[in-house]
């Protein structure tokens, strides 16, 4: 996975325990691509503080996922779910609701 998605989405699992400084400058850096002056310009602190506020919250971010793995078991639930669903597509019968209310209950948990 490309780091700049990787670290959009990790920031989404653990953003609850960034400080909220520290995950607004990651997002604008990743989600929103502002460049380092502009962030910068908007918290006003140097481009230095920037970079090493991302930098820290880059490490603190694969820390709680090394730690606690939530996006690793995300990725393993979106992935057993899309498996049943495609199953669930081969299953021949004339009870289509059946199987459409249970692709449906299974996309809920995505």
């Amino acid at each position: 996975m490309e780091k700049n998605i990787e670290i959009s989405i990790l920031s989404q699992i653990y953003k609850n325990m960034l400080t909220e400084k520290k995950f607004s400058i990651l997002d604008e850096y990743y989600n929103s691509d502002f460049s380092l002056s502009e962030i910068a310009e908007n918290y006003n602190i140097t481009r230095q503080a920037v970079r090493d506020n991302i930098k820290s919250g880059e490490i603190k971010l694969y820390d709680l996922e090394e730690k606690l793995g939530l996006m690793k078991k995300i990725q393993k639930q979106e992935e057993l779910i899309n498996n049943i669903t495609s199953k669930l597509d081969n299953i021949k019968t004339e009870d289509t609701e059946i199987i459409n209310n249970i692709k449906s209950e299974l996309k809920k948990l995505l």
